[in-house]
């Protein structure tokens, strides 16, 4: 084959430090935004970014020269610093781990409903409840000690 052909769409999961529902709704969607920015500048491609005030999922489509845990450590480390730096919560940071969990082309519009939906996921189950979940489903061997 002459050329390289990618679809590489991954739902990112992570939570702030301690899941602290520190993410005000007040400011959540300028965050947000700013994580699609980070993404693009990364040379990814942002589908969708959501959550509630502990935690962000987010769709992201990425190119055979990203580097999985790297871009995940560019885009936690901007992320937080701007929240540090713009929203004035000088405490603010990320969990040191996240969840990643590819996804087919044919599945993304199933994802980004999900992800769309949030608010609505968590009037009913907690963010560690959904994790479990998002785990089990797609065949990842966890150790529940790790999981809070």
């Amino acid at each position: 084959m002459a050329s390289t052909y990618l679809s590489l769409y991954y739902h990112l999961v992570f939570s702030t430090k301690e899941r602290a529902p520190i993410m005000a709704a007040a400011w959540r969607a300028k965050l947000q935004g700013y994580m699609r920015g980070i993404v693009e500048g990364l040379g990814g491609k942002c589908e969708i970014v959501g959550g509630t005030d502990d935690h962000v999922h987010l769709l992201v489509r990425l190119g055979a020269m990203h580097r999985l845990a790297d871009f995940m450590r560019e885009l936690k480390k901007a992320s937080s610093a701007w929240v540090r730096e713009e929203m004035a919560q000088r405490g603010f940071a990320w969990q040191e781990g996240y969840a990643a969990f590819t996804v087919s082309a044919s599945g993304s519009d199933k994802v980004r409903r999900y992800i769309e939906n949030q608010e609505e996921h968590h009037r009913a189950r907690s963010f560690r409840e959904e994790l479990v979940i998002l785990l089990k489903r797609s065949g990842v061997n966890f150790d529940e000690r790790y999981l809070d």
